[in-house]
């Protein structure tokens, strides 16, 4: 799993893959710090205009519904990649803004 995630920021032939991989342990992984960690990893290290890129958003939404919290810095990130989106959805998708959406929806920040 790590290896796929690792692989994928290196060389973006394997960015479906790892696509795969994320979305898997942000829905299914019992450990929301591991969660928290890959999401940030990605979001963090993915190039602009990568898919990865507003999937570690979703995928944060993801995490705040099935734990009910988020560390400060995915917290930070979760909006940081929504506002991207907002701002150019070729830099970061859409999917960003429905994570963050889900993020102050489940830990109530509205």
């Amino acid at each position: 799993m790590v290896e796929t995630l690792e692989r994928a920021l290196r060389d973006r032939s394997h960015e479906g893959e790892a696509a795969n991989t994320l979305v898997g342990i942000a829905l299914s992984d019992d450990d929301r710090e591991f969660v928290e960690h890959w999401c940030t990893e990605v979001g963090t290290r993915a190039v602009p205009g990568s898919p990865l890129l507003g999937l570690a958003g979703l995928c944060l939404g993801h995490t705040a519904r099935r734990f009910g919290r988020l560390g400060d810095d995915a917290l930070a990130l979760a909006k940081s990649l929504a506002v991207r989106a907002e701002t150019d959805l070729a830099d970061v998708d859409g999917r960003a803004l429905d994570g963050y959406d889900d993020v102050r929806s489940f830990l109530h920040l509205w």
